[in-house]
Formats: C-alpha cells, sequence, structure tokens
C-alpha cells in the first residue's frame, strides 16, 4: 500500500509530491529534417554530420533525408553512441552497419575551413574569366597579337628542340667512333665538343 506524501508544515497550501525524483530531460534536438544529425539544405538535398568530442564530423550530402538518416546511424553505431541517440534502431551489428552505409570520408572543421577557402579562389578564377572575356571582346587587336606571339614562340621552342636532337644524336655517334677507335671530327674550340 502507498504512502500519502506529508505536506511541508509551512505550506499554506498542499502540493501533490511529485512521483519520481528522476531529473526531466529536455525534448531531443532534432535536426530541421526531422531527424537526428540530418540537416535539410537550402537546394533540396540533405546533409548528415555527427558530432565525436569537440570535432563535427560531415558525412555527406544526400538527395533524400532517409538516405542521411541511415548514414548517420552507421556512423553512430561506429562511434558506439547508444541506441537512444540513433533515428532507426535495426543496425546492430558492423555488417549491417557497413550494408546500410559504408563508412563515409568524415569531413572535418579543417576541410570545411579548406572547401571554403578553394570556393573564394574558384569565385576569383571566375571573375578573372570574366573580365578576359570582355577584355578579348572590347581588344580583338591584343588577342589577335596574343594568338601570334605563342604561334611564333612554339615554333621557335619546336626548332630548338629538333636542333638539341639532332646534336645529341651526332653526340652520340661520334662518342661510338671514339670507343670503336676512330677518330673526331670536333676540335676543342666547337662548341658541339661540350655536347660529347
Amino acid at each position: 500500500m502507498r504512502r500519502s506524501p506529508r505536506a511541508h508544515p509551512l505550506a499554506t497550501s498542499p502540493l501533490p509530491a511529485p512521483h519520481h525524483h528522476r531529473a526531466i530531460m529536455p525534448p531531443r534536438r532534432w535536426g530541421s529534417s526531422g531527424y537526428r544529425g540530418v540537416r535539410a539544405r537550402p537546394n533540396g538535398w540533405y546533409s548528415a554530420e555527427i558530432r565525436s568530442g569537440d570535432v563535427r564530423l560531415g558525412l555527406g550530402t544526400f538527395r533524400t533525408a532517409h538516405a542521411a538518416t541511415r548514414t548517420y546511424d552507421a556512423a553512430a553505431w561506429r562511434l558506439e553512441r547508444p541506441p537512444s541517440q540513433m533515428n532507426f534502431r535495426y543496425v546492430h551489428t558492423s555488417e549491417q552497419a557497413q550494408a546500410v552505409a559504408p563508412p563515409p570520408r568524415l569531413i572535418t572543421d579543417q576541410d570545411y575551413a579548406d572547401h571554403i577557402r578553394l570556393q573564394r579562389r574558384l569565385l576569383v578564377a571566375e571573375e578573372d574569366e570574366q573580365a578576359m572575356a570582355e577584355w578579348r571582346r572590347r581588344h580583338p587587336e591584343d588577342v589577335a597579337n596574343e594568338r601570334a606571339y605563342w604561334a611564333e614562340r612554339t615554333a621557335r621552342r619546336r626548332a630548338e628542340r629538333a636542333d638539341r636532337r639532332q646534336r645529341k644524336a651526332l653526340a652520340i655517334s661520334q662518342c661510338d667512333i671514339v670507343e670503336a677507335g676512330g677518330r673526331l671530327i670536333f676540335t676543342s674550340d666547337d662548341e658541339r665538343w661540350e655536347d660529347i
């Protein structure tokens, strides 16, 4: 038989005593998708992330909330989180975790900072391309001069390469002649002497 709670002697109105002495937990925090660890992106995709200590680990971006949720649950299982911290509770073994979602590439805060830096560089490069397109449109004579310069430079380098190949072949043949006991056709003041 249950005893009735005793009222405090200073209380003016009797209040019912609580039935349990456990602390009341705040409600669980859910992402904007309605699932733990999954957020809806403005483009309609869903991103999954999980915290491990002080590090936020990005698990990837997915077309559906369900795929992102499965990946979050697999990562939570691998981090040995209790079932209460998972969205679905059907992952019980490592084989099931592997089948639900392959191990994700973990994205740390440093990876995120590097990504932002790369996005800025790409934005600058894109603006440079737009400026160059505008410059080409306004100054077609400069474009023609630049193409002529590069054509001349390419032709000059091809000629230099062909000359180097020819000098190398000649030097190798002269080395073979000397090794066979013959005489050089070059004198010591000939610039081709250095090639040998």
